[in-house]
């Protein structure tokens, strides 16, 4: 039910806007792409501060509410878990696993 404005309080609008926004990220846009980066040995040499990082990202952003669905990729291969907290060392998961922090190489979101 919405009402019509009296047309002396209309505007016309003449002219095209041109606010659409361009936003670039840096993240991978795809699970290919970063399987042929880690292909390549030098970007097989992780840096853990990276991982924190990226840790911490996924725990603070908007679409984290008490869990989070992850690729983890480790030492041993690829887990596909779902995190819901970290303590000093260890990630926690729903089913009550702990995974070492040291032995996490990336760590990406589903």
């Amino acid at each position: 039910m919405q009402r019509e404005l009296p047309k002396m309080y209309q505007n016309k609008i003449d002219k095209n806007f041109s606010n659409v926004q361009k936003v670039y990220s840096t993240l991978y846009s795809s699970k290919e792409q970063i399987k042929d980066e880690k292909s390549d040995d030098r970007q097989v040499v992780s840096n853990k501060y990276s991982v924190e990082q990226k840790i911490y990202n996924i725990f603070k952003s908007p679409t984290y509410i008490y869990k989070a669905d992850v690729t983890i990729e480790t030492d041993d291969g690829l887990l596909n878990k779902r995190i819901i907290g970290k303590n000093r060392n260890n990630l926690i998961t729903i089913d009550n696993e702990y995974i070492p922090i040291d032995k996490i190489r990336d760590i990406y979101t589903k």
